[in-house]
């Protein structure tokens, strides 16, 4: 979402990065990993709606310094407006949540998704380690035989996370009247329903 249509607010607190959890006593039970779309009020409220999903933050990363939404919206900070998400790949299998990842956004578009225009906006994956990294890239291997144009979605190591500021978390489930909120996201919720019907919760993450 462009600057001009979004609240300014002072900047966010740093968080960790992302990182996999795993049980002392059996094999991993969840899992977090931090992909870009476009403006994150997207994908934070898909995200919000799979099963499986413990908890989603939208936050900045992939950049320099520390990360405030206006620094970022500037284009100069070098970081993407991106989503946190933790889930339990028991529930819901990772390749679902990235093929929700791919089609909820156009990984054709270099730094640009539709109004929205810059590096903060573009697409990436941001990998915690190698054995990750080399998942993304066969998912992008996977799923670019559906598109014409090359996939332009970049695989970055997953540096410093930056929360972003207490009003774009949940965006779209506080604020669903909001014009942007009506024609962008309200469609692809209403496509995430359609195709992806099995992987839904009742509701959505609060």
């Amino acid at each position: 979402m462009s600057p001009a249509s979004r609240t300014n607010t002072p900047g966010a607190g740093e968080r960790p990065p992302g990182q996999h959890d795993a049980s002392p006593h059996g094999p991993r039970r969840s899992r977090t990993v931090v992909l870009a779309a476009g403006c994150f009020w997207c994908l934070d409220s898909l995200a919000r709606r799979l099963a499986g999903v413990t908890a989603v933050r939208s936050v900045y990363t992939g950049g320099t310094g520390p990360a405030e939404y206006i620094a970022v919206c500037s284009g100069t900070t070098g970081h993407a407006e991106a989503v946190e998400i933790t889930y339990e790949p028991d529930t819901l299998p990772t390749e679902v949540l990235l093929d929700v990842f791919f089609s909820c956004h156009d990984p054709t578009s270099l730094n640009r998704q539709g109004y929205d225009v810059g590096t903060q906006y573009r697409s990436a994956m941001f990998y915690a380690d190698r054995t990750e990294r080399e998942e993304f890239a066969e998912a992008v291997a996977r799923v670019q035989a559906a598109y014409d144009r090359p996939i332009v979605t970049t695989l970055e190591p997953l540096g410093r996370v930056f929360e972003a500021e207490p009003e774009h978390q949940g965006f779209h489930l506080r604020r669903p009247d909001v014009g942007y909120c009506r024609v962008i996201i309200d469609p692809k919720v209403s496509a995430l329903r359609q195709r992806y019907a099995p992987w839904l919760r009742d509701g959505a993450l609060v």
